[in-house]
């Protein structure tokens, strides 16, 4: 089945193909191929004499879009083709070869002269690139000081969260240090309270044991 589509869509090409236009270039000039259906399309080769070319579009503002043999495409003047092949001179050819190379190099010529005074200072078009340049100088310049500002704040933000993380550290060390000293003030007051309770304990003992010495002593006398 696929090889009957296949042989179908062959015979539809080729059936194509053979009623395709073709034309062929008039024996009075030979014509330039341009890419873009004007005089100032990019040209794309010179198309001797005689040679076979097969439409491809319709007829727009004098031109025709054509194919080559080797597949390429382009826009020719209608006017200097034919149906039927030309007789052909070689000395007619060689002079219209000629005079076909003369006019494409006028014509590049004054595509030249026109890319030059487009690019002329003081001119419209360099005026408008200077304003632009000068545009995208201050916006550059804008971009250095917004970028340079925020490296710095980035740099105050850093340095900030350091004496943050500094002032944090002192403070958890201060209060380390502060309960130590509370624990070593309460300590040393549990150990003078009770050497005070020791002596005070010391004192009941002995100082009755004294008094009544004295007292035995007193009497004795």
């Amino acid at each position: 089945m696929k090889k009957i589509y296949l042989s179908f869509f062959i015979l539809v090409i080729a059936f194509g193909s053979a009623h395709a236009d073709i034309l062929y270039i008039a024996d009075d000039t030979n014509l330039a191929l341009r890419g873009a259906p004007n005089s100032y399309g990019p040209l794309i080769k010179v198309l001797s004499t005689g040679t076979s070319v097969t439409v491809v579009g319709e007829p727009k503002n004098g031109f025709i879009k054509i194919r080559l043999i080797d597949g390429t495409e382009g826009f020719i003047r209608t006017k200097y083709t034919k149906k039927e092949p030309p007789e052909q001179d070689p000395k007619d050819t060689a002079s219209k070869n000629l005079v076909l190379l003369q006019n494409e190099i006028s014509t590049l010529k004054g595509q030249l002269e026109l890319a030059q005074k487009a690019s002329t200072p003081d001119t419209p078009l360099e005026k408008t690139l200077a304003t632009e340049r000068d545009q995208l100088s201050r916006e550059l310049s804008e971009l250095k000081i917004t970028a340079k500002n925020a490296k710095q704040i980035e740099k105050n933000r850093d340095e900030l969260q350091e004496q943050v993380v500094k002032n944090t550290q002192e403070l958890a060390q201060l209060k380390l240090d502060n309960k130590i000293l509370s624990d070593t003030t309460q300590r040393d007051w549990l150990i003078y309270g009770g050497a005070l309770v020791i002596i005070g304990i010391f004192l009941g003992f002995v100082l009755p044991k004294i008094s009544w010495r004295r007292k035995s002593g007193w009497d004795t006398y």
